[in-house]
């Protein structure tokens, strides 16, 4: 496995639409392990495939340690409530900004066996999914967000009302 470079916000790659995977090759996989190793070493929850300079509709998602999710070709094709939270990308740096999201999604994806699979995603775990597919159809989550400010801002807020 190997580290990849993380595209920043004003590459052009981030803006563009995202080709299908036609079919799961062995370098595909390698590519969702390399991108999987790079989202850990930046302590990120998920990495998209644009986010390291290619064009495919792929990413993958880490939202609790070990729960490891591989999406090829994702499609989110229901989706119920809403929650509003923050926000950080790893092509963001250092920055964070409320969004809303779905509360509840459905949707589907192709594994690394090219297996199409079914899944149902909650609260933190629907926000990381549809922040990741965000980034294959060009939208950073930027584009969505209100009251973006650096991420240490909110850190140290939340230590001014522990002191209170």
């Amino acid at each position: 496995m190997a580290l990849r470079h993380i595209v920043t916000e004003g590459d052009d790659i981030l803006r563009k639409n995202c080709r299908p995977v036609t079919e799961v090759t062995d370098r595909i996989r390698m590519t969702l392990e390399d991108m999987l190793e790079t989202m850990r070493t930046e302590m990120g929850v998920g990495i998209a495939a644009p986010q390291v300079g290619i064009m495919r509709r792929m990413f993958v998602a880490e939202p609790e340690p070990g729960r490891v999710y591989f999406m090829i070709n994702p499609e989110i094709y229901e989706t119920e409530g809403e929650q509003d939270g923050y926000e950080g990308c790893l092509s963001v740096p250092g920055m964070i900004g409320a969004v809303v999201r779905p509360q509840k999604i459905k949707m589907r994806a192709m594994d690394l066996d090219g297996v199409v699979q079914e899944y149902e995603f909650e609260d933190f775990d629907a926000r990381v999914m549809c922040h990741e597919n965000d980034h294959l159809n060009g939208i950073l989550y930027t584009d969505k967000a209100r009251d973006i400010r650096p991420a240490d801002s909110l850190e140290d807020e939340e230590e001014e009302g522990d002191e209170a």
